[in-house]
């Protein structure tokens, strides 16, 4: 341990603190929230899920008589994925296709988020998708909810969608029929629909996610999950004047992305609040402004595709001298490009293990502002030593909120530190238990997210019956198995928009878009060369596999040594699980490079590894 801490002091000598001190006190605290049970601890929930995820408190019900119908193209999602999915399949003219969504309208995770203060962390010039198309400017750098939803219902009239989309309507099961040589798929609503084409477009963040603590049905007062926010329990609206909450005692369990944007005001209105916290997020400044006009105005035409890969490039270190976004998530990679230069290096000079050294010890200083953020914020001492975040910068996504801490410092607020017994204890009839002391409230929001980790088929919650009566979920039992992260052997003319195998970004909206487009491009061509099905051969798909896992190399695959030694969250599975290992990982190379290999397979027109027929 001297000889390590020797070893760092030569190579950093200008370091104001510890490098080995700060590893012993993450793997302190990271082993302090492992569970064994893992994602489990959501599971045991299931049959409370159900009351949270089929209520639409924002819609009443739209009775009608079940479909019977046959179309091209069925789109299976009314959120980003889907809406790209739709957009592209007009622009080349496939218009026979019907867009099935759970909610009353457009939107996906924007339908459902509309919590106070709900915002996305992306930058919105890159994360709304087709603004140049549509001609509208976001007014801030970063979007509201209530602006998203907005563009996303923009989208469906600017494209004509909301003729092509059955919503308040909920897929059970997709089947392939050999004989009909045509999907069948069924809904809650007893329709028969067939399609020649599915493109499943559920997107990684559709359904809530619910603690699985004990009790948590005995409660007796009012409870709700933020992705169903009930404002006829609080009064008030996105912007806050929670006035209903005046004279209510109000528990918060999770603080993720959520909490950080909806408990400034939950504690602004309620009489007490209390937030249960088991790992605090990392919070940096939003710094959030106006849209610069003159700016907006003297764009050219192709701008927003350049800054969404700009930003991807940066990410992936590929691009430190030109960060057109220039935000929280692109300033660690920065830091680091800073860090080596000053230091006299150069990255194309360092073997892996001095650069992965370099990283962490940026990644370490870049923490060290964001806990010393917490002080100066935060004048309560004891929460401010609760609140910090004793992790790496990227093992949870970070949070960029410019009131949450201050929140603390406010005498209605009480932050309860739920880590030593790695969560809550339990629920009782009349509110949290936590540390062995029982807090009533008259309402508990569940601030716990969607499930973005959980197997692929609990997250769809429908099955997709492929040739032979297989499901797709048990052909991806072993990891998954795609060409291109779209489309999988077994499931003729069956695509996927999503996360799997594919190019990666934090700016999901920018991958989807790539994807529909790619997807598009073959649903038309399948149709143009008078062929009815299309279908990934077994050798292009074991090809991919073996491909990602190539590409995986030394990284570990799905989560690696990093992942490993994170603080259990969403990204690690809890901490218990890290994937099916390489098979599982994303292009290696980055969303950039990935869109290029798609675009190179498009120009080849040869439709490389599919069978037609």
């Amino acid at each position: 341990m001297a000889n390590e801490r020797e070893r760092l002091h030569n190579m950093f000598p200008d370091l104001d603190f510890d490098p080995q001190a700060l590893r012993d006190k993450y793997r302190e605290e990271r082993d302090k929230r492992l569970r064994e049970d893992g994602e489990a601890q959501y599971f045991e929930a299931a049959e409370e899920f159900a009351h949270y995820a089929d209520h639409d408190p924002y819609a009443t019900p739209d009775e009608r008589e079940p479909m019977d119908i046959t179309i091209d193209v069925a789109v299976i999602g009314g959120g980003f994925s889907g809406l790209m999915a739709a957009a592209r399949l007009k622009g080349r003219g496939v218009t026979d296709f019907k867009v099935f969504e759970s909610g009353a309208d457009f939107g996906g995770t924007w339908y459902w988020n509309r919590y106070p203060g709900a915002q996305c962390d992306i930058e919105s010039y890159c994360y709304l998708p087709l603004l140049e198309e549509t001609g509208f400017m976001p007014k801030e750098k970063y979007s509201f909810a209530p602006e998203i939803f907005e563009h996303t219902k923009r989208i469906g009239n600017y494209f004509d969608l909301y003729n092509n989309t059955i919503f308040q309507t909920r897929v059970t099961e997709l089947r392939w029929l050999s004989d009909k040589k045509m999907w069948q798929i069924s809904t809650h609503r007893g329709d028969s629909i067939l399609a020649q084409f599915v493109i499943q477009a559920t997107g990684p963040a559709n359904r809530p996610k619910l603690p699985g603590i004990p009790g948590i049905s005995d409660y007796q007062g009012h409870t709700f999950h933020t992705s169903r926010w009930d404002y006829e329990y609080t009064g008030g609206d996105h912007n806050g004047g929670l006035e209903n909450l005046a004279d209510k005692r109000v528990a918060v369990i999770g603080t993720g992305a959520t909490a950080i944007q909806c408990v400034p005001f939950l504690g602004d209105c309620a009489k007490q609040l209390y937030v249960f916290q088991r790992t605090p997020s990392s919070v940096d400044l939003r710094g959030n402004k106006p849209t610069d006009q003159t700016w907006y105005e003297n764009l050219e035409p192709g701008w927003q595709r350049e800054r969404r890969e700009n930003f991807a490039a940066v990410l992936l270190g590929q691009n430190l001298t030109n960060d057109l976004v220039a935000d929280g998530w692109t300033d660690i990679v920065r830091r680091l490009g800073v860090s080596l230069r000053s230091r006299g290096s150069d990255a194309g000079d360092l073997d892996r293990e001095e650069m992965m050294l370099r990283s962490e010890i940026a990644d370490f200083e870049k923490m060290n502002e964001i806990r010393a953020r917490v002080d100066h914020d935060c004048s309560n001492e004891e929460a401010a030593e609760k609140l910090k975040p004793w992790y790496r910068q990227f093992c949870k996504r970070p949070t960029f909120n410019d009131e949450y801490l201050a929140t603390f410092s406010r005498s209605n607020v009480e932050l309860v530190d739920v880590s030593e017994a790695k969560g809550v204890e339990r629920i009782s009839e009349k509110g949290v238990v936590a540390n062995g002391v029982e807090y009533e409230v008259d309402c508990i929001i569940y601030a716990t997210g969607f499930e973005i980790s959980s197997t692929p088929h609990r997250r769809v919650d429908f099955d997709t019956i492929g040739r032979n009566g297989q499901s797709l979920y048990d052909h991806w039992a072993q990891g998954y198995r795609t060409l291109h992260g779209l489309c999988s052997h077994g499931f003729p003319n069956w695509f996927t928009i999503g996360i799997n195998q594919n190019g990666l970004s934090p700016n999901m909206t920018s991958m989807f878009d790539d994807q529909a487009v790619h997807v598009s491009y073959i649903i038309d061509e399948v149709k143009k060369r008078g062929s009815h099905i299309a279908e990934v051969t077994a050798e292009a798909e074991q090809q991919w596999v073996d491909h990602i896992v190539k590409m995986a190399g030394g990284a570990g695959g799905g989560g690696g040594g990093f992942q490993r030694d994170c603080t259990p969250g969403y990204y690690n599975r809890e901490g218990q699980n890290f994937g099916l290992g390489k098979q599982n990982s994303p292009y290696a190379k980055g969303i950039n490079a990935f869109n290029r290999l798609l675009k190179q397979w498009r120009d080849q027109d040869d439709l490389e590894g599919m069978k037609l027929s």
